[in-house]
């Protein structure tokens, strides 16, 4: 008759903690596999110019980035403060952009080479004579696909 007792207060068990470290590893995991860490250190000014009409690219992977802008303050002792221009983490020329978009090229797989995208960062202070001697660069080397990177405009 004691089962069915009422009168006293019964007490939960403690909760088993033994598949929390299973938890935490499953997420630890999960989240250095999603996880992309910077491939490029960007140093450049970076201002990008306002625009209305944007669009997101959908394969991150096949853009090759191109940035243009003054050297940080970092560089700027050495470098000078006129743009220049940066292919991965080197400084380069405007000769040196043909031979960075092949090397792109030759990186992929031969069904990618279509669909690859060059994308312009460059600092809203930039004068467009620099621009347009990287465009003919591109042109010389068949990279007709160019986007043009931009911060979304906010009206107030």
């Amino acid at each position: 008759m004691s089962k069915f007792r009422k009168s006293g207060a019964k007490e939960l068990p403690p909760i088993s903690t033994a598949s929390l470290p299973d938890i935490v590893f499953m997420l630890l995991f999960f989240f250095m596999v999603s996880t992309t860490m910077r491939e490029v250190t960007v140093n450049v000014k970076q201002s990008l110019p306002q625009a209305t009409e944007l669009t997101k690219l959908e394969k991150k992977s096949l853009v090759s980035f191109i940035y243009v802008g003054e050297p940080k303050p970092a560089f700027a002792q050495t470098m000078g403060v006129a743009p220049r221009i940066q292919l991965d983490d080197q400084w380069a020329s405007v000769e040196d952009v043909q031979n960075f978009i092949i090397k792109e090229r030759e990186a992929r797989a031969e069904e990618e080479i279509p669909s690859m995208v060059t994308s312009l960062k460059i600092d809203e202070n930039t004068k467009m004579g620099l621009v347009g001697e990287i465009k003919d660069e591109l042109r010389k080397s068949a990279a007709l696909h160019i986007n043009y990177s931009s911060r979304k405009k906010v009206n107030y």
